[in-house]
């Protein structure tokens, strides 16, 4: 439990650390920060969505493959 806590209260300090340094930067380093930030959404958004389809993909194949088995299985019932 200790532990937890500790690491709460360093990320806290942390957090309060680079808000601190955030407000005293000058406009371009602010400016510099947004735009790594903006970048870094970009590529999660991107590697999200990247892993979005390949899963549909997946499900899509598995789905074919389901209903081709229901296929050969009325075939054979036949």
């Amino acid at each position: 439990m200790g532990n937890k806590t500790n690491g709460l209260l360093a990320l806290l300090g942390l957090g309060a650390l680079a808000y601190w340094k955030y407000k005293k930067s000058t406009p371009e380093e602010q400016q510099a920060v947004k735009d790594k930030i903006n970048n870094v959404k970009d590529n999660v958004n991107k590697w999200g969505n990247d892993l979005k389809n390949k899963a549909n993909d997946v499900a899509s194949q598995v789905q074919d493959k389901v209903d081709e088995a229901k296929t050969k299985a009325q075939d054979s019932l036949s």
